[in-house]
């Protein structure tokens, strides 16, 4: 997928700005209810996003494959989704939405492994 690491690397950035505004908020009303949710757009969003952006950057030739597309959506949604999720089960008790964005973000990490490991078999 062409500028696939830009993608990332916006989406990264736009749930860093999601994570630091939640974070300013919590420090503000000192209601830290919602460390969870701060925690994870930041490392599920800009930390993890961030990285596979800039891998894709590193080794274009990994961006040129379908399985890229699939490890965005993926990726992506479970880094909106988990965050989201955590927030309903912290405030409401509900886990389901956590539960799911958990298994996409996981999905999305596996495609990443096998991104890689494609890697491998080229330079043998």
């Amino acid at each position: 997928m062409k500028r696939i690491d830009v993608y990332f690397l916006l989406l990264a950035v736009v749930l860093l700005l999601a994570g630091a505004g939640l974070g300013i908020k919590m420090g503000s009303s000192e209601d830290f209810t919602l460390t969870p949710v701060h925690a994870h757009l930041n490392l599920a969003g800009w930390a993890s996003l961030g990285l596979f952006g800039l891998t894709y950057r590193a080794y274009p030739q990994l961006a040129e494959r379908r399985l890229a597309l699939f490890h965005f959506i993926l990726s992506a949604l479970g880094a909106i989704i988990l965050p989201v999720g955590i927030g309903l089960a912290v405030l409401k008790g509900q886990p389901a939405l956590a539960i799911i964005g958990s298994l996409l973000w996981f999905g999305g990490v596996l495609l990443f492994f096998v991104q890689l490991l494609s890697l491998l078999r080229e330079r043998a």
